[in-house]
């Protein structure tokens, strides 16, 4: 392939990325810190997926989950599009599952060691309320496995 058309093909394709990228970035929704350490059984609990559910539902529009892992301390900061940017405004509920990781499918898998017990949004008795300013630090989250 000639030297030209390498330059105008290659041209064209970081013209096509950054446009893409220009126009993801403005439908991202405003977020807020929103930080955490949850224990299981008095203890700092690692790998507990956290996931905030918008008490409205989900918006048709423009969809986001915000959620986050616990690191070995039990420390977690909600990510809706990178590590640790926070959860867009609203009312939200928290829900919880401790399952291990499938690492060939990078997924949770197996049963929940939290015995499903904080999985169901509308059950769910963790409640935040995220707006426009200050981070959110919801402090220590006592689960229990029994």
């Amino acid at each position: 392939m000639p030297q030209m058309t390498r330059r105008v093909l290659l041209s064209a394709l970081i013209v096509c990325l950054c446009s893409c990228a220009e126009r993801d970035a403005g439908n991202h929704k405003v977020t807020v810190p929103v930080s955490g350490e949850v224990y299981v059984d008095g203890e700092p609990a690692a790998g507990v997926m956290v996931i905030c559910h918008d008490v409205k539902g989900v918006d048709k529009e423009n969809p986001t989950q915000s959620r986050a892992d616990t690191d070995s301390d039990g420390v977690f900061q909600l990510s809706t599009y990178k590590a640790g940017d926070g959860v867009p405004e609203g009312e939200y509920v928290l829900t919880f599952t401790w399952q291990k990781i499938d690492v060939m499918k990078r997924r949770p898998a197996g049963t929940d060691n939290l015995n499903d017990r904080y999985k169901d949004p509308a059950k769910s008795e963790f409640k935040v309320s995220v707006e426009e300013g200050e981070p959110i630090d919801l402090g220590r989250i006592d689960l229990t496995t029994k």
